[in-house]
């Protein structure tokens, strides 16, 4: 009877523990990611200064930048040297079209001045034939025909002085000879004048636009 009652015993003793299920289920951890890793060796560290592919950095575009501009400078320089070129080349052509023109004109002016001369020449030579004592009221036609080509000449030359043909005396001023100006055809002395002086007039001379057209032959005194 004793032993059964042990037994009991031992065995209440030993039943195991009914474990209470928890409201909440615990919380489990991820497992953790799984990374690879590459076994080639580990490319070399770019030298400072490099850039990758493609990829320009600020001192690059700065440096592009100052070879623009370098270049720009020198387009505008080359320009402003072929601009300046074409202005002078400009105003030397006009000054060359200005003289080849007044000198065309004064060639063209010169040559009919010269024929126009001869014409001058006439007029002069048949004034010079009228005698002075001859010019009376007794000769009244004779008087009317001097007056009428007198006038004629002296409209004439007026015209022509216009255009800058104009005729010289030197013997009514009594000018100095001067080789430039007049033509001596001789020379006499005469003591009541000064020497070199431009006493008679053979011919008379002429000026176009100031210069000489044709020297006038004069007499010359020479008293030394």
């Amino acid at each position: 009877m004793l032993q059964r009652t042990l037994f009991r015993a031992s065995r209440q003793a030993v039943r195991p523990v009914q474990r209470i299920q928890p409201a909440f289920a615990p919380i489990t951890r991820a497992a953790p990611a799984i990374r690879w890793y590459s076994d080639a060796a580990p490319a070399e560290a770019k030298k400072e200064g490099e850039s990758a592919p493609g990829k320009e950095t600020p001192k690059d575009d700065a440096a592009q930048l100052k070879e623009a501009l370098e270049k720009k400078d020198k387009e505008i320089v080359d320009l402003k040297d072929k601009y300046l070129r074409s202005v002078a080349d400009y105003r030397n052509l006009q000054e060359r079209t200005k003289r080849e023109i007044a000198s065309s004109r004064d060639l063209a002016l010169k040559t009919f001045a010269r024929d126009l001369v001869e014409t001058v020449d006439t007029f002069d030579r048949a004034l010079a034939t009228v005698d002075p004592s001859k010019l009376t009221p007794e000769n009244a036609d004779l008087v009317a025909l001097h007056d009428g080509l007198k006038m004629t000449d002296q409209i004439f030359m007026s015209t022509l002085k216009k255009h800058g043909l104009e005729r010289f005396d030197p013997s009514e001023k009594n000018e100095k000879f001067d080789p430039n100006v007049h033509e001596a055809v001789f020379q006499t002395p005469m003591p009541d004048k000064e020497d070199g002086v431009c006493f008679h007039t053979q011919q008379k001379g002429f000026l176009l636009n100031g210069r000489v057209l044709r020297a006038a032959k004069v007499g010359v005194v020479k008293n030394a």
